[in-house]
């Protein structure tokens, strides 16, 4: 679905658009990211990072915590 128009009045609303705003609304409400898009180099970094993990390379999150002392 579009975009819902800012003015657009509840009562003017089919039902899908109405349940896609409640929708959104919902989601923004429990992550504030929701709707942020990734920079496509962040992006590559973490697909690389799930390739690392696939070869077992890298460290365990116990470990990484470990040492930032975290």
């Amino acid at each position: 679905m579009g975009a819902v128009v800012k003015d657009k009045k509840v009562s003017d609303m089919t039902a899908g658009e109405l349940q896609e705003l409640i929708k959104r609304s919902v989601h923004e409400a429990l992550d504030s990211d929701y709707g942020l898009e990734l920079r496509p180099e962040i992006e590559e970094e973490l697909r690389e990072s799930m390739q690392q993990e696939k070869r077992g390379e890298g460290i365990p999150l116990k470990e990484a915590k470990k040492k930032l002392g975290l």
